[in-house]
């Protein structure tokens, strides 16, 4: 009996001690997330990573990239705000370059995870020919806006609304569009959904938007490291945490799901079916949620994360005016 109760003893330190491992591991893998992935300053972070540029055979408009790059180069105006937690945030306003601009229409357009206003350019410049005014914001912690920690879409969503209201204290006749790439999609799915959006805003186009962080961080920890879901899931939940207390924020509260549920301007979703970073599946998860009538959804057959305008160039932007024709045309 003495031995039994003697093994049994050695089985339970034994787990216990595996217990205490893997809470270890956890806890080192949930900061590791939350400082690579959010943190801008930190040495291990995403944003000091250098990227690879995309494969040239992927760039099927390089002519007017290069068209609108110059522009943009050219036409840019700086504008600054201030955030709501004193950060010093950094845009660019470009004018209509068509012959009959109209007064009060704008666009803003938002950039990537780890990007910059420039990669918009292509969008600032086809939105300008049809007679838009248009704002493009560096988020928080990127290109020259204050800030070491980035929100995921969740903080820069305020920063969004901000932004906008910049544009109304100057118009108060705005009509605007809201655009974005990524995380900028994702910035103006959850601004679409917040109660305190402007009716100025009349319609809001999300390109390659994820539909909640802790989805997004537990399918890439999944894709990168083959750990079993729940474990990654774990880890995410962990760092959300680790997040609240260093940024302000849960990554449970950057969930464009939910905020789509409020959401009631016309709204187009667009995404690439061969997107490796943020699964096509998450496209039909954020128009489910979407509670607006007029909601219309886009799958780009072969297009890559955010190449569906160069992959499909006329079907992209046929869909695109015809949501614009809807929303300010009407």
């Amino acid at each position: 009996m003495s031995r039994r109760v003697s093994a049994f003893a050695k089985v339970s330190i034994a787990a216990a001690a595996l217990t205490a491992a893997a809470a270890s591991c956890t806890a080192i893998a949930a900061n590791l997330l939350c400082t690579y992935a959010v943190d801008t300053k930190a040495k291990r972070s995403t944003f000091n990573t250098p990227w690879d540029s995309l494969p040239q055979h992927l760039v099927h408009d390089a002519e007017l990239q290069a068209e609108a790059a110059a522009w943009f180069k050219n036409s840019r105006q700086p504008v600054t705000l201030r955030s709501r937690d004193g950060l010093s945030l950094h845009g660019w306003l470009l004018d209509p370059d068509c012959a009959q601009p109209d007064a009060h229409r704008y666009a803003i357009c938002c950039h990537g995870y780890t990007g910059e206003p420039a990669e918009m350019a292509k969008w600032a410049y086809h939105f300008a020919r049809m007679g838009f005014t248009v704002l493009l914001p560096a988020h928080r912690g990127h290109e020259r806006s204050e800030g070491r920690y980035v929100g995921m879409g969740f903080l820069e969503h305020y920063d969004l609304l901000d932004w906008i209201s910049l544009i109304i204290d100057a118009d108060p006749q705005a009509r605007i569009l809201l655009h974005g790439n990524s995380m900028g999609a994702a910035t103006v799915m959850m601004t679409a959904g917040d109660p305190a959006l402007p009716r100025n805003v009349v319609a809001a186009i999300s390109d390659c938007g994820y539909a909640s962080v802790v989805g997004q961080f537990t399918n890439s920890i999944v894709s990168m490291t083959h750990l079993p879901r729940p474990v990654a899931y774990g880890i995410v939940k962990l760092a959300s945490t680790i997040c609240h207390r260093k940024a302000g924020y849960r990554f449970e509260e950057a969930s464009c799901v939910d905020a789509l549920r409020h959401a009631t301007i016309p709204m187009l979703f667009i995404h690439g079916s061969e997107d490796s970073f943020v699964k096509p599946h998450d496209l039909e998860l954020n128009y489910r949620a979407c509670a607006s009538i007029d909601r219309d959804k886009l799958l780009i057959p072969g297009a890559e994360h955010t190449m569906s305008a160069s992959t499909d160039p006329v079907r992209y932007w046929n869909r695109v005016d015809a949501l614009i024709q809807r929303a300010f045309e009407a």
